[in-house]
């Protein structure tokens, strides 16, 4: 079989312009192309009124042999790659050894588990959060009453942080194995649709990451894995060897029992603050890490529509437009778009009392009025949180804090729309923009809770991007604050062998510990970890 580039067909083509194409392309007859399928679709925009849709697909062909003799040197047209996913150990027969532990049940921690599983490891998963839907029920109690539940929340729980927002399953990680389509193949298994297997920037929506975070949990736990919900991990145990190493040897739990471990995957999340405290407290080596401050800003969804596509604007082959954006300011910053949810709404965030943060969310239909995206600008330890690895977390407080008394102290969110803030004047009404953020929104000035240097990158960047997206600085658009949970603010460092720098048979993994950002490269991190884990279990 061979894989076929960057054929573009109009938008409105016929079904059997694509066979067609194909054909043309590879100088074939019809009969001599015996099977087809898709494997990527995207689009082409540059001309917004004469959009194309770009594939590549999978050919079985009557004589392959004379295709790639005729193309050699041709990089789109070449043979279609194995990508079987083959774990690289498994469980020995009859292998009865202590059991890993996964500590955190998002995208990161959910694949180690399942891949662990899957290699005859019956991993233990344990989770300070609740199951997907007793967790959804706490999150909306959160967005409808105000009542924040610390353990379960946007951030804590079965799916972790990406189960609340837009879902998309695509990422720049340089993936030679094809852990990305495994990632997707499971997905599909656990009752996502096909298109993400061959769309170019899938996405799956909350509603259905739900029920797919389940099937996952039920094939695990039939595998022999284990989960315990409402389990908090306060402490580790080492163990200090003579030649001055550390290793782990267990977790104390918060109930007050010790459960013992060999091999521990670290997937806690960019939000678990007590855990990376007692992390720091006992000496896993970690440092502080660049992340983001800003805003969520929301446009009504035809209004970017309009801007990317034109007249092909609400064609069912395109679905709700999204977009990408940076600039880089005088004041030596970068303002970029983060997260951007296209028919979406703006979510509260936060997971400590008495703090307001923002995030995205979309559902597989991004049928909601608005678009939303992080507007956010990136922050370095070395200048804007010195003091050492947990500075990041003091900083993201301060900000969150400010945002919770400036909403009005009752996890409302702080908002402006963009014409007053551009003028540096606060907000007392909204316009024709409404937002989406639940439990609601003060109108109020962002500069009370975002610093300085974010307000000026920000007002310089806004119309810089009013000129690259008609109408995204219109005077009524409405910003929220604050988004501080762009990713982890540390990095628990670990070495080739994927376990911690000076902590043996502990595995830091996924985006808290700085390894990843997003569902799937959470996911492929996951995969990566609990590889590494196994071959240490098989090597002992």
């Amino acid at each position: 079989m061979l894989r076929l580039s960057g054929l573009s067909l109009p938008l409105d083509h016929e079904a059997e312009a694509l066979p067609a194409a194909i054909c043309e392309r590879l100088g074939i007859a019809r009969e001599d192309l015996l099977e087809f399928s898709i494997f990527r679709r995207g689009n082409d925009a540059r001309r917004r009124n004469a959009i194309q849709l770009v594939y590549t697909v999978d050919v079985d062909l009557a004589d392959e042999g004379d295709v790639l003799a005729r193309f050699a040197g041709d990089k789109d047209v070449r043979p279609t790659p194995d990508m079987a996913y083959r774990p690289p150990v498994t469980a020995p027969s009859g292998w009865n050894g202590k059991r890993p532990v996964v500590i955190g049940a998002g995208p990161c921690g959910l694949f180690a588990g399942l891949i662990l599983a899957q290699m005859g490891f019956r991993p233990i998963i344990l989770d300070r959060g609740k199951v997907v839907r007793e967790r959804t029920k706490d999150t909306w109690g959160l967005w409808r009453r105000s009542e924040l539940n610390p353990d379960s929340n946007v951030q804590f729980g079965e799916g972790g942080a990406g189960t609340f927002s837009d879902g998309k399953l695509y990422c720049r990680v340089k993936d030679p194995r094809f852990l990305g389509r495994k990632v997707l193949e499971e997905f599909v298994r656990a009752g996502a649709p096909d298109d993400i297997l061959w769309e170019a920037h899938p996405h799956i929506g909350t509603f259905r990451l739900v029920t797919m975070v389940e099937s996952i949990r039920r094939t695990i736990e039939e595998l022999g894995g284990e989960y315990r919900w409402q389990t908090r991990v306060d402490d580790i145990e080492l163990d200090r060897l003579p030649d001055g190493r550390r290793r782990l040897r267990g977790l104390h739990l918060h109930d007050g029992t010790f459960l013992e471990a060999d091999q521990v995957v670290l997937a806690i999340g960019h939000s678990a603050r007590p855990t990376f405290e007692m992390l720091h407290r006992q000496g896993v080596h970690m440092e502080a890490k660049p992340f983001s401050i800003g805003v969520r800003i929301e446009h009504p969804q035809s209004w970017i529509d309009r801007a990317r596509y034109g007249n092909c604007a609400g064609h069912p082959d395109l679905g709700a437009a999204a977009y990408s954006l940076v600039h880089h300011c005088a004041n030596g910053r970068t303002v970029y778009s983060f997260c951007m949810c296209p028919g979406g709404r703006v979510v509260a965030a936060t997971s400590e009392v008495g703090r307001v943060v923002t995030n995205g969310m979309s559902q597989y239909s991004r049928a909601e009025f608005n678009a939303n995206s992080g507007l956010v600008v990136g922050i370095e330890p070395e200048k804007d949180y010195p003091g050492g690895p947990l500075a990041g977390i003091e900083f993201q407080r301060h900000w969150e804090s400010l945002a919770y008394l400036a909403g009005g102290s009752t996890y409302a969110a702080p908002g402006q729309k963009v014409g007053d803030f551009l003028a540096g004047r606060p907000s007392t009404e909204l316009g024709e923009v409404h937002p989406s953020y639940k439990p609601g929104v003060t109108m109020t000035d962002l500069a009370q809770c975002l610093p300085p240097f974010a307000i000026e990158a920000m007002r310089e960047a806004i119309p810089v991007f009013g000129r690259q997206i008609a109408r995204y600085d219109h005077p009524d658009v409405v910003m929220t604050g604050v988004e501080t949970r762009t990713s982890s603010p540390v990095r628990i460092t670990r070495g080739k062998d994927f376990q911690s720098l000076n902590t043996e048979n502990l595995f830091p993994a996924g985006e808290g510990a700085g390894y990843a950002g997003g569902i799937l490269s959470a996911a492929i991190d996951g995969i990566k970890v609990a590889e590494a884990l196994a071959r240490s279990i098989v090597a002992d």
